[in-house]
């Protein structure tokens, strides 16, 4: 049994100028839905939301176009099975519908303490660090993935 837990963000830039965009509409009716549907996936942990219950409104970036989502999960395992094995695969194949081609790392995971969770701006470091510097055991993408640090007795 791991002491850690696996955070992740992941950042994309809309098609519409901003959330309400008639562009975005199946999107956001959706966003409940997807949002409910992680929160009782296996392995959940915790998200990131404001006030509406989702993210929506938060923009590290200043940026209205890009929305972000910030979440912890037991392992990468549980993660994947969210994005890929359950209805949330649909909006990923769907993605180009609502979402710009992002040239940059738009998926960062890294391993924290159990019982922690990061902040946006935490978040954010770590994305940044890893569009600068590529993957790491500090931060990581789906691509690139470290397995939990060692146990120390």
């Amino acid at each position: 049994m791991s002491n850690y837990h696996l955070a992740e963000i992941n950042i994309a830039k809309m098609k519409g100028v901003d959330i309400n965009d008639p562009i975005m509409k199946e999107f956001v009716d959706n966003l409940d839905l997807v949002n409910t549907l992680a929160e009782k996936s296996e392995g959940f942990v915790w998200r990131l939301k404001d006030d509406t219950d989702n993210a929506t409104s938060l923009n590290p970036y200043n940026d209205e176009q890009i929305i972000i989502n910030v979440s912890v999960w037991e392992n990468i395992e549980t993660l994947e099975h969210y994005m890929y094995k359950t209805f949330h695969s649909e909006f990923l194949r769907r993605r180009k519908e609502w979402f710009q081609k992002f040239g940059k790392a738009h998926t960062a995971m890294w391993w924290i303490p159990k019982g922690h969770s990061p902040t946006l701006e935490e978040a954010v470091e770590k994305l940044d660090y890893l569009q600068q510097n590529g993957a790491s055991e500090l931060v990581f993408d789906l691509r690139t993935k470290f397995p939990a640090p060692k146990q120390t007795v």
